[in-house]
């Protein structure tokens, strides 16, 4: 009697401990900086300083997601600390804003379009949220929200009205998107190919058992994508595209797993195999495996 109870209370616990697990994915909360629009050719500098109704829209979203009990990034703070760094001298050659969400090790960057409306039948704010992931800049969420028309000049009360009528589905959508980037991993795109005055192709055969170079790669995509969640979108004599290759969000030590790793771990995997190699990793999750 006391062994089938045992058993049965071991069941319990696995299903508890299952159950607390799913439910920590599916409620997990990411942090977040929210960030102004920016058109191309805009200065992010500036673009706050020179529009105070734009600075008060930023910040009741901003607002709207600390009452929900998300960590939020300060925009303004990391942007000041970038601009320092740029001028004691920096050597990074990135873009200010890819700097920017960056600096900020927030998971998600939120992208805030203000519209301000006047007119003699009443004032009124649209807000365009669109959500990304900072690592890879894939969409994870789009809202509009808008306060309707008031006899009032208040863009601060306003701009509060069109933030708060969308961003519980906004932030319920970003959740729910995130929580399968942390079950799935993140999605990064991958392209392995030659370059043009290599011996070599995808069909050169390599080692002793004279696989493909193609079939090693295939090989070591399945073993190293997480959850060996990869998707091979087609293969030449010339070059592999990856489409959707899967990296866990933390490595081992809880810290961020970025594209870079992988980009490292398969530059020495083919170096291993005699083969000289190149990568480059682009901001957008893009990694460029070059064979020499």
């Amino acid at each position: 009697m006391r062994k089938y109870f045992l058993f049965f209370i071991s069941i319990i616990i696995c299903n508890t401990y299952d159950l607390a697990a799913q439910e920590a994915i599916q409620t997990v909360q990411p942090s977040i900086m929210v960030m102004p629009f920016t058109k191309e050719g805009q200065d992010i500098r500036t673009i706050l300083e020179d529009d105070f109704n734009k600075r008060i829209a930023i910040t009741k979203v901003k607002e709207a997601f600390d009452n929900r009990g998300f960590n939020t990034k300060d925009f303004v703070g990391t942007l000041k600390i970038a601009l320092k760094e740029r001028a004691i001298g920096s050597s990074n050659k990135t873009d200010l804003k890819t700097e920017v969400i960056r600096m900020s090790g927030a998971d998600i960057y939120v992208q805030v379009e203000v519209f301000v409306q006047k007119s003699n039948s009443g004032n009124s704010v649209k807000l365009i949220l669109q959500g990304y992931d900072s690592f890879t800049g894939q969409s994870l969420s789009n809202k509009i929200g808008e306060s309707g028309k008031f006899y009032t000049d208040d863009i601060a009360k306003l701009s509060q009205k069109s933030a708060e009528s969308c961003s519980e589905e906004f932030l319920n959508t970003l959740n729910s998107k995130f929580g399968e980037i942390v079950k799935n991993g993140r999605s990064v795109r991958m392209n392995i190919s030659f370059d043009e005055n290599s011996e070599y192709n995808m069909d050169s055969e390599i080692g002793s058992d004279g696989d493909l170079i193609s079939d090693l790669m295939e090989d070591w995509l399945d073993e190293n994508s997480y959850k060996n969640n990869f998707h091979l979108q087609g293969i030449s004599e010339s070059e592999m595209i990856i489409d959707d290759f899967r990296i866990p969000i933390k490595d081992k030590n809880g810290r961020n797993y970025r594209a870079s790793k992988t980009a490292r771990t398969l530059r020495n995997y083919i170096k291993t195999l005699g083969l000289s190699v190149k990568t480059d990793v682009e901001g957008s999750g893009k990694i460029n495996i070059i064979i020499q």
